[in-house]
C-alpha cells in the first residue's frame, strides 16, 4: 500500500487508448468522472492527487519501494521470445509485455498474481493502468528505472524480432 501526501501537486497526463481504441489523450473531470481513481481530482483541467490539507491518500496494490524485475519481459526472456511494449507491475515489479504483444504477459501475470496496478515501461510513457477497472489513473513514482534501457529496441529484444513482427500483434 502507498501513500500519497494529498499536499503533493505532482501531475500526471491520462495518455492511453480512448473508449473506442484509439490512441491519444483521455479525459477525465466532469465529463468523464469514472477515469478517476479516488485520492485525485481535476483542477483547472489536469488531474491531480486532492487537495485535503494533510489527509493521506493510500492505493492499494502500489509499492514504489519494489525495483523493476529486469530490463525485459521475464517470460520472453526464459522462453527466447519477443515483446512489442512492456509493462511494469506497480506491486511486485514484473516486467512483462503489453497486450499487442504476441504472448500478453503482463496482463496473464495480473489475472494470475491478482496485482492489478501496472505501469508503462517505456521511454516517455507515465500512465498507470488498473486492470480491475480497465480506468487509466495517476499514481505515486516507482523505483527506478522507469523504462526499459534506450538501446533497447522496440519491438526487443535485438535479434529475436521477426521480419513479419507486425503480422503477429494483437489489436
Amino acid at each position: 500500500m502507498v501513500s500519497v501526501r494529498s499536499s503533493q501537486r505532482r501531475v500526471l497526463p491520462l495518455q492511453g487508448r480512448n473508449s473506442s481504441g484509439s490512441a491519444g489523450r483521455l479525459t477525465a473531470g466532469r465529463r468523464n468522472p469514472d477515469l478517476l481513481t479516488p485520492g485525485f481530482e481535476v483542477v483547472k483541467g489536469v488531474v491531480s492527487p486532492s487537495r485535503g490539507g494533510d489527509a493521506v491518500s493510500t492505493v492499494p496494490g502500489i509499492d514504489p519501494d519494489i525495483p523493476p524485475s529486469g530490463s525485459g519481459c521475464a517470460e520472453c526472456e526464459a522462453s527466447a521470445g519477443w515483446w512489442f511494449h512492456l509493462r511494469r507491475c506497480a506491486q511486485c515489479g514484473h516486467i512483462g509485455c503489453c497486450d499487442w504483444s504476441p504472448s500478453q504477459h503482463a496482463s496473464a501475470h495480473a489475472r494470475e498474481q491478482d496485482h492489478p496496478w501496472i505501469r508503462s515501461y517505456e521511454s516517455g510513457e507515465d500512465w498507470f493502468y488498473n486492470n480491475a477497472d480497465e480506468q487509466l489513473s495517476e499514481a505515486p513514482d516507482l523505483a527506478p528505472p522507469l523504462h526499459h534501457p534506450l538501446e533497447q529496441p522496440t519491438p526487443g529484444p535485438a535479434g529475436r524480432v521477426p521480419s513479419d513482427w507486425q503480422l503477429h500483434l494483437h489489436h
